[in-house]
């Protein structure tokens, strides 16, 4: 009957909106419980209960949200206002969606807590066995190498060009990217944008031009491209400007490089910024069509006509064997397992593979392992951040386990830094013959995040493995930077740590998981090696654990969770609990700079400002009235409106009509 399964979500939509119900009969208001809520959010459960509130927001229609958000940015001074009001009016909509979609009490909302706000830890992750088309092979296929000389592939990543760059404008603003030319900003400049860039902006297209010719006198074979072609100014993203960064990235890197590009799509080719929408949201999923229509387009005369199809039908992943080779390159899109892509958070149903980018990835592997191919898989974001969906995170790692002898090597960027990540077969028993496959991180060329930089690669013709890696790069600091730019290299890899293993590394061997697993140990007990390798991440000499001495407990705790991290490249065990933007151990942080790598590639979005909101100095009395004053001239009107909607079924309150989904 009708009203038996109308019972349970009449009882849930009455949990809803009883809180309501009693502040409303008390003289309270939705800005008095938004103010409430902001300044009692300070673990889970207080998080969940912020969710009920915005939740009700929402149900007044997007605009009151997003006004109401952008309200509180702008009054609590959070950012400046033109980006107060660019993140929320971007991503406000989505986010009333998301909020009117899910209970802010369930899993997924758990997970917004956590991504977002930074006050719930991770959900356990939810069991999922990986189907595979095939069982591993008893006798896999051998790989040998037979001592030819190695092939040369650079590799470079989050390049964020920004086209809006101004030679003389201000370098030190008060906007999350500067050099510039704001509306809002007529003092004198202090610190005047160099030709080339400075450490507070993105790359400005003279600084590109010096890039491709660096990446160019490396001898290539091919390069990879692991993501991020457009600027960090997310709060002005639109689809025109993406469609153009896109465009233009393809057109230049064409014309400048001798040989191919094989790229990857990054969190910030879309708008707004991070998000794609999943297949199963109704009404959206092709929102982000436009995304791989125009990197099919652009990228196709690089990876050939099968290669661009297959962007466009399988979410901006694709697959090629790279002529004259045996090597198969899997390019897939990482953003349906990032944390700050809010279409993540619009279902309650927990989908284990988003828009197929895991079954895209076994299929292509199969194939390779088949025909007795290695396979390089290439990505934006590495699996094991703590930005990074556990689940998702996991269910990769078993293709990788699946797959491990096929893979030869993965390829990421993401993180700002120059690192790596390592995969085992079994991650409670961490050793050197339990590593199984490697993730080579590269650093960015953007000056935002130190000395722009880039890798290449020595590869093992018959094997496609790597022999050597070596990182270049350029002194923002050196007094003839902003009149040509010196490239070198920084150094190589196999020279540095080779030598300090236990029997040094043989000369015919390559950078193995295993080699890579002993370089860790090496961490744990030369503080000299693992500081040199800190100084090397940033480029800038800069690292959460560097301004500690040895014997520091602060020190040792934090070389601690930095090792644990290059050794997971599944996100449940990189010994990271990202809340607040810390990590924390019981209930103190501690200081360890994922943090800061994270936030590098987010920039400042509604993630951050969501942050500042709960976890800033509370509002004093003052402040409290201002902003309640004006977030009842927003709420009340809309929910005036919003009265002669609840006159059609008086019966049900506005919010229970969203939960029940009365039109």
């Amino acid at each position: 009957m009708l009203w038996q399964r109308l019972l349970p979500q009449v009882l849930v939509a009455a949990l809803l909106t009883f809180p309501y119900t009693i502040l409303a009969l008390h003289g309270s208001t939705l800005a008095d419980d938004i103010i409430t809520g902001l300044n009692s959010a300070t673990d889970c459960a207080s998080c969940h209960s912020l969710l009920l509130t915005f939740k009700a927001t929402a149900a007044l229609g997007d605009q009151a949200l997003v006004n109401s958000l952008k309200g509180i940015c702008k009054r609590l001074q959070l950012q400046d206002t033109d980006v107060c009001d660019g993140v929320f009016e971007s991503v406000g909509p989505l986010l009333a969606h998301d909020l009117r979609s899910i209970s802010p009490f369930g899993q997924t909302s758990t997970k917004f807590c956590t991504a977002m706000l930074g006050l719930c830890r991770d959900p356990p992750v939810n069991n999922y066995t990986v189907p595979f088309p095939k069982s591993a092979p008893e006798n896999p296929t051998a790989f040998k190498s037979s001592g030819k000389p190695p092939f040369r592939v650079a590799h470079f990543s989050d390049i964020h060009i920004d086209r809006e760059y101004t030679v003389g404008s201000e370098a030190n603003c008060s906007k999350p990217l500067c050099c510039r030319e704001f509306s809002d900003q007529s003092e004198p400049t202090t610190i005047p944008a160099g030709p080339h860039g400075d450490h507070a902006c993105d790359t400005p297209s003279t600084l590109v031009e010096s890039i491709v010719k660096a990446i160019d006198a490396t001898n290539n074979t091919f390069s990879i491209f692991t993501g991020d072609i457009v600027d960090g100014a997310v709060w002005l993203v639109n689809q025109e400007d993406v469609t153009a960064d896109i465009n233009l990235f393809g057109e230049e890197f064409r014309m400048a490089l001798k040989t191919p590009v094989y790229p990857a799509l990054g969190n910030h080719e879309s708008a707004p910024v991070n998000c794609f929408p999943r297949l199963t949201t109704e009404d959206h999923a092709n929102d982000s069509q436009w995304v791989f229509e125009t990197s099919s387009a652009q990228w196709l005369p690089w990876i050939g006509q099968a290669a661009a199809d297959q962007i466009i039908h399988h979410s901006g992943s694709y697959s090629l064997l790279v002529p004259n080779t045996t090597l198969r390159m899997i390019s897939i899109n990482s953003g349906f397992w990032y944390k700050m892509n809010l279409w993540l958070y619009d279902s309650d149903d927990q989908q284990p593979d988003p828009n197929g980018i895991l079954s895209f990835l076994i299929s292509q592997l199969q194939i390779a392992e088949d025909l007795g191919q290695r396979c390089w898989i290439i990505a934006h974001m590495p699996p094991g951040g703590g930005d990074v969906l556990l689940d998702q995170s996991n269910y990769y790692a078993q293709v990788i386990h699946r797959y491990r002898n096929t893979i030869a090597g993965q390829f990421y960027g993401h993180t700002h830094a120059d690192e790596f990540q390592l995969s085992y077969s079994n991650y409670s028993d961490q050793r050197r013959d339990t590593a199984t496959s490697m993730a080579f991180i590269a650093p960015a060329l953007t000056p935002r995040s130190g000395n722009p930089a880039f890798k290449v690669y020595d590869v093992d013709p018959d094997t496609y493995e790597i022999i050597d890696s070596k990182t270049y790069s350029t002194d923002l600091s050196h007094p003839e930077y902003q009149v040509d730019p010196v490239w070198k290299m920084v150094y190589s890899a196999r020279d540095l740590y080779g030598s300090s293993i236990p029997g040094g590394l043989d000369p015919s061997a390559s950078l193995s998981p295993s080699f890579w697993h002993q370089v860790t140990e090496l961490f744990e007990t030369d503080n000299k090696a693992f500081r040199t390798f800190q100084h090397l991440k940033r480029r800038t000499g800069g690292g959460g654990c560097s301004s500690h001495d040895d014997d520091d407990e602060a020190f040792i705790e934090c070389k601690r969770r930095s090792i644990c991290q290059l050794r997971a490249q599944r996100s449940e065990n990189n010994c990271a609990d990202v809340r607040r933007g810390w990590f924390w151990e019981g209930n103190e942080p501690v200081d360890v700079e994922s943090s800061v790598s994270e936030s590098e590639c987010e920039g400042v979005g509604i993630s951050s400002i969501f942050k500042q909101m709960v976890r800033g100095d509370k509002m004093d009395e003052s402040t409290k009235r201002a902003l309640r004053a004006h977030l009842n001239d927003i709420l009340l009107p809309a929910q005036e409106h919003q009265g002669n909607v609840q006159s059609k079924h008086p019966f049900f309150a506005p919010e229970m009509q969203v939960v029940l989904g009365i039109p």
